[in-house]
């Protein structure tokens, strides 16, 4: 790639970019949320049309109309945000790609999704997927293209480590066959194991290009974000008293695929963190619907949820944020803000109780102020109070989302992949607002399957499996490789080894 440049209406997301990947080469795109990664990436893949610059493809001039056009040359993207049909099953969407026969390539998702170790069922609507699980789907689809040129938008935020590893083997026998590989992630410990080149990116632009494997994690954060990291700033605080509960809490999934709920409980005390590991697909869905009030089963006890003190489970969302809940969901467009709103609306969306609505009439100049303070407060780099949610970077509307919350100033806060595809700078910057929240008292439970997010910032921790929560340990008297095995004894889809754990964990 040479001189790519590409302008939208509020910034230039390429400005005059450089590019040149080797075959069987396996090169990272380092930046932070909004350096123009996903942009260029996109260039491509042929979803998005430079304004300037040239392609070059195995030494011809090329243009990439379109990603059909982009997989006919041999290249397949796993998007962050996916691309993905929800009233198709797997299969179909997968089918959609190229022409096969359904019946044949459902066996091709088994085989490809087992060898792999990426548990697809091509049966499954993508509706009724989690985001880890949807993410499983993108990468087979691309897997199965057989692909020259591979590049993947954080392709292992919902894997094990011991799951990582392993794909980290199939990207290597790709790379050994000839491959190319582009790898954007967040994670620099993968970015050290796997890529021996990488090219950062800093507002549009390259900035440099390094062999992180001869650089620290401090040197390679410093060359993304421009200037070095603070360490996490932890406040000596005692845990208080229960803020949230939840006792015995059996859901039925309403989805034939989902992961009904067993006999779980937890407590999480003011002031305390309390994490929550395990693979996409083993519940969590089940229990933010249940904790938020999505869903409420009506053959629930009303106290088998309890936000301060007060019994919670057949409460309306509404009702729960009344009692001083707040949540951040893991799905950051749709679930966490409406795409096609301004973010002024959706800071509307939750935080009207703060006196933006009076007499039935919304408070237009209140509404703007609150999501002034918010993205000012946490940094968001957008375009205004006024620009579409779907506009942002995934990391700068996740800030936006975090901190709408947070200055709802909640008693409990419960929150799902509060770092997910954010990157390092943007992610340091959440956690330490977590840690601050909860150094004032505030209940926090977070759901993510980033283990050294949940050690980072977690007073205790408990993984999720098959609808069962197990085993409750201090951060301190655990590790991450013994978590991982938890988390991992479910991965292959081994359901039957969920009474075994739970003998493990009594």
């Amino acid at each position: 790639m040479s001189g790519i440049s590409k302008q939208y209406p509020s910034v230039k997301a390429n400005d005059g970019v450089n590019l040149v990947v080797m075959p069987g080469e396996i090169h990272a795109v380092l930046g932070e949320n909004g350096a123009g990664k996903s942009t260029l990436m996109k260039i491509i893949y042929g979803a998005v049309r430079p304004d300037e610059g040239e392609i070059r493809w195995q030494g011809e001039a090329v243009e990439i109309g379109s990603p059909a056009a982009a997989r006919k040359l041999g290249i397949g993207m796993v998007f962050q945000h996916f691309s993905l049909f929800e009233t198709l099953t797997v299969g179909e969407n997968i089918a959609l790609d190229e022409e096969f026969d359904i019946k044949a390539l459902s066996k091709r998702i088994s085989e490809v999704s087992k060898d792999y170790g990426l548990d697809v069922d091509p049966q499954r609507h993508v509706h009724s997927l989690t985001v880890g699980e949807r993410q499983r789907v993108e990468i087979v689809r691309c897997l199965l293209q057989n692909p020259r040129l591979l590049i993947m938008d954080e392709p292992t935020s919902v894997l094990t480590p011991q799951a990582v590893q392993k794909l980290f083997k199939v990207l290597r026998r790709l790379a050994a066959e000839g491959c190319s590989i582009l790898y954007i992630s967040h994670k620099l410990d993968e970015i050290q194991s796997l890529c021996e080149n990488a090219t950062v990116m800093r507002g549009g632009r390259v900035t440099g290009n390094v062999d992180p494997r001869k650089e620290t994690h401090a040197s390679l954060a410093q060359l993304i974000v421009g200037h070095s990291l603070p360490d996490y700033t932890r406040r000596e605080h005692r845990p208080g008293d229960i803020r949230l509960a939840v006792k015995s809490l059996s859901v039925a999934s309403h989805d034939p695929f989902g992961t009904s709920l067993d006999n779980v409980s937890l407590d999480v005390h003011a002031g305390e963190i309390f994490g929550i590991a395990g693979v996409s697909g083993n519940g969590q869905a089940e229990l933010l619907a249940a904790l938020s009030g999505e869903i409420r089963d009506r053959h629930v006890a009303p106290d088998a949820v309890s936000i301060c003190g007060k019994p919670a489970a057949r409460l309306t969302a509404g009702g729960r944020r009344r009692l001083g809940f707040a949540f951040v969901p893991e799905e950051r467009l749709g679930r966490g803000a409406v795409p096609a709103m301004s973010l002024a609306d959706n800071g509307l969306l939750t935080a009207h109780r703060e006196n933006m609505v009076r007499g039935g009439w919304i408070r237009a100049n209140t509404v703007k102020a609150f999501a002034d303070r918010c993205i000012k407060s946490f940094d968001v780099r957008c375009g205004g109070s006024g620009a579409l949610a779907q506009s942002l970077s995934g990391g700068n509307l996740q800030k936006f989302i975090v901190g709408r919350e947070i200055l709802q100033e909640p008693k409990v806060l419960v929150v799902a992949q509060p770092t997910w595809g954010v990157d390092v700078g943007a992610a340091g910057f959440i956690r330490q607002q977590l840690l601050d929240l909860s150094a004032r008292g505030v209940a926090i439970l977070v759901i993510s399957e980033e283990l050294e997010e949940l050690f980072d910032i977690c007073d205790r921790l408990a993984v999720i499996a098959c609808g069962k929560l197990l085993p409750v340990r201090k951060t301190s008297e655990t590790n991450a490789e013994e978590v991982g095995l938890f988390m991992a004894g479910l991965f292959e889809g081994k359901r039957a080894q969920a009474a075994e754990i739970d003998t493990l964990s009594k």
